[in-house]
């Protein structure tokens, strides 16, 4: 069972199931030379690596490190509680938390110093009541990132009294998503009341793009232009944020407008394109996908001509075959339809089909008659086996959703192996 020692497993931080030949394998190599060929591309934007739900699936420590080494300024996490695994694991980099954090949060915001996402006047009070609080700890240093330079001439310089190191904070706004963010005309008075408070630092304004992914779509620039002008707006009061940002993996590197003064690419950090259009696009092309889906044949057997495999019969075999079993099913996140519309998997370097529906914890592989599989062989379900290759966008396409749905619905039972080459 090369590759599959419980040690590196353990390593790993992903125990559970090492005895089973199934694992998800992760090159950060490939992590760190995606954001060496991103930094590249948007310089001299600075680059926020983001690895929310566990790094897409692929772990969200071990990636953050291996984005640091590609050179990311910053990383991005969808909750505070994420944030806070970074900072236990002893990762000191600035971290923004991209959503306003509810208020039962916002105290661990505080206290690891993370960065703050604010857009309403409830989440910025509740920051405020957050670091009333931590005021003696603040004083003192606390953890994390402290230092930073913290805006423009409208929110740096003034006098932090007893305050201590002021929190950061980004403000968002909502230029036609209409997922979350403060309205165009909410945004200067939440900006003056942010750059006035001595407990908080008015560090970046941010938006977020619809249809980044679709490059010939005007609505990426009305949004730019809806951001500008609130950036406009700002800078008559005086604030001026030092770090604009709104470009996603697809912002990042097909919109260049986008790039203002930091980028938060997300899954081009993991090797694949923002939609499936996008991947022989000419900055897109050369990521390196990171993340392979593999296991080892459990068990092989002939079956006669005529017979039927799995839940429901589904599956009849036209000729006599041999039908592999592989101990990995939709409780690991591979999901169950994807026999129904056509799912592959690697074996030998060739493609065999998913014979019948995949179970929860097993699926059946038809390997054709006289083939020499047997128990202990490799399976690719996802990744590189030889000169074949099956992606997360294939089965995205095949399945009706996006790679991203993919990756992140690989199940936490599943070992993750990391390797460097």
């Amino acid at each position: 069972m090369s590759g599959l020692e419980p040690a590196q497993l353990v390593a790993a931080q992903r125990v559970a199931g090492w005895l089973r030949p199934a694992w998800v394998e992760v090159d950060l190599s490939a992590i760190t030379a995606n954001v060496v060929h991103i930094r590249a591309a948007v310089a001299p934007s600075a680059v926020c690596a983001i690895v929310k739900a566990d790094g897409y699936g692929h772990g969200a420590v071990p990636v953050a490190r291996a984005a640091l080494d590609g050179g990311a300024a910053y990383l991005g996490v969808a909750l505070a509680e994420e944030g806070h695994e970074l900072r236990q694991a002893g990762i000191e980099v600035p971290v923004l938390v991209l959503s306003e954090p509810p208020a039962e949060a916002m105290g661990l915001v505080v206290e690891d110093n993370l960065t703050a996402t604010i857009y309403t006047d409830d989440g910025l009070a509740a920051l405020l009541e957050a670091a009333a609080l931590a005021r003696p700890s603040r004083e003192t240093g606390g953890r994390g990132t402290g230092g930073r330079g913290t805006g423009g001439r409208g929110t740096g310089g003034r006098g932090t009294g007893t305050w201590g190191r002021p929190v950061p904070v980004h403000l968002k706004v909502d230029t036609g998503m209409h997922r979350v963010g403060a309205s165009p005309a909410a945004i200067v008075g939440l900006a003056r009341r942010v750059a006035s408070h001595p407990a908080l630092a008015l560090e970046g304004l941010f938006t977020h793009l619809a249809v980044a992914d679709e490059p010939d779509d005007p609505f990426t620039g009305a949004q730019l232009d809806r951001f500008e002008g609130v950036v406009r707006a700002l800078a008559a009061e005086d604030i001026y944020p030092s770090m604009l940002h709104a470009a996603n993996s697809a912002g990042a590197l097909c919109h260049p407008r986008s790039r203002y003064q930091m980028v938060r690419p997300g899954m081009a950090v993991y090797g694949q394109a923002p939609a499936a259009a996008l991947q022989a696009a000419p900055l897109i092309a050369p990521l390196q996908p990171a993340l392979s889906l593999k296991a080892r044949v459990s068990y092989a057997k002939e079956v006669g001509a005529g017979e039927s495999l799995s839940y429901g019969l589904q599956y009849r075999l036209s000729q006599r075959s041999v039908v592999a079993t592989v101990p990995v099913g939709y409780a690991d996140g591979v999901p169950r339809r994807l026999f129904m519309v056509g799912g592959e998997v690697l074996v030998g370097g060739r493609r065999r089909t998913v014979a019948g529906a995949v179970t929860m914890d097993q699926i059946l592989v038809d390997c054709g008659p006289g083939s020499e599989v047997t128990r202990g062989d490799e399976v690719v379900l996802l990744g590189r086996q030889g000169d074949a290759e099956i992606s997360p966008w294939e089965w995205a396409e095949r399945l009706g959703t996006i790679a991203y749905e993919v990756t992140c619905g690989l199940s936490p039972r599943l070992p993750r192996l990391y390797t460097s080459r």
